[in-house]
């Protein structure tokens, strides 16, 4: 507490407890303002019982909890740490466990944490099971990072609809304004190459699915696709170019999408120039030229069936017209010969 105004330099100076301030009786400078203390004050209640005066203020920045009751049994439970502060250890607890689980690293875990704080202060946890929202900021971490998770893994773990995880990572991500980069497949490839039990082929397996999946991304496949579909065409193709007998169901099996899913990216890579190359220049040459997006090429072929059918349809129109007319002509030729 200052002894001395350094204003005016007087040196009788008025601290109040009450208001937390210390004013110079000299000239009327207020030198200090929301003093902090740490002794703790109590009055009495009309009630008998006891309630502290002040507010406690947390090490993380929070507000406090105002005023707590002293009973005959002892302080109650919230004097020590306010609600938040207990709400924040138990997500640390539990982000810790969860990152544990997947094998994420403490890097990860601790950033996941940032996000949640950042959460509880905009309330985004209202409402919300804790596991959604600790899913919510792990797997925002691992976009941002580019660990090779799926939101399906966490969807495993916690046994939770990954469509109610996906809803809550996307409210949460549009909240904090942080748009991730978009998934790459090339991270999963090893990762679903080991399911398929390719013994020591895996990691020629895996580099030619990679050569596979550049070549998609090269040509636009991967906009607006799920990874999981793109690597699993991928695997699927470079497992029988080494004389592994996978079938689409087994591969669908492990890159847990839909055999027609698969189906449409095989489809989507026959469309493409380098489908139609050997397996020796697919693995040496790299085509310049780059396909057409399959959705411009739908869109496309679409608006061409429909040029072609409303053209149709107005041939159809004036034929009709057309026999219409002779029918016509026929009837007027028919009265004109009746009468005469």
């Amino acid at each position: 507490m200052p002894t001395a105004c350094s204003s005016c330099g007087g040196t009788e100076i008025e601290h109040d407890h009450a208001r937390g301030d210390a004013v110079c009786m000299s000239c009327g400078s207020v030198l200090e303002d929301n003093i902090i203390v740490s002794e703790v004050s109590f009055q009495e209640q009309t009630s008998g019982s006891s309630s502290v005066i002040g507010q406690f203020v947390s090490s993380e920045g929070g507000g406090g909890f105002g005023k707590s009751t002293l009973h005959s049994s002892g302080l109650h439970h919230g004097l020590g740490k306010d609600s938040r502060e207990l709400t924040l250890q138990q997500a640390k607890k539990r982000l810790v466990a969860l990152g544990n689980l997947l094998k994420l690293n403490q890097h990860c875990i601790d950033t996941a944490f940032n996000f949640f704080k950042m959460a509880l202060q905009l309330n985004l946890t209202r409402g919300r099971k804790s596991s959604i929202i600790d899913t919510a900021c792990l797997y925002l971490v691992c976009r941002s990072e580019g660990t090779p998770h799926l939101l399906l893994d966490f969807s495993d773990v916690l046994q939770i609809n990954v469509y109610s995880l996906g809803r809550a990572y996307l409210k949460l991500s549009n909240a904090l304004h942080i748009n991730p980069p978009a998934l790459d497949p090339c991270l999963y490839i090893h990762r679903f190459a080991h399911k398929l039990e390719l013994g020591e082929s895996t990691h020629e397996v895996s580099m030619t699915a990679l050569r596979l999946v550049a070549r998609m991304k090269r040509d636009w496949i991967h906009h607006g696709r799920r990874p999981a579909g793109l690597c699993g065409a991928a695997l699927l193709v470079s497992a029988r170019l080494h004389n592994f007998s996978r079938s689409v169901k087994q591969v669908a099996r492990v890159v847990r999408v839909s055999e027609g899913t698969i189906r449409k990216r095989l489809g989507d890579f026959r469309d493409t120039a380098s489908s139609r190359l050997t397996i020796d220049e697919f693995l040496k040459i790299d085509l310049e030229q780059e396909h057409d997006p399959p959705s411009f090429l739908e869109a496309k072929s679409r608006g061409r069936h429909q040029s072609v059918s409303q053209e149709e349809s107005a041939m159809t129109d004036e034929t009709r017209k057309q026999l219409d007319n002779r029918e016509s002509n026929s009837f007027l030729v028919a009265s004109k010969e009746g009468r005469g």
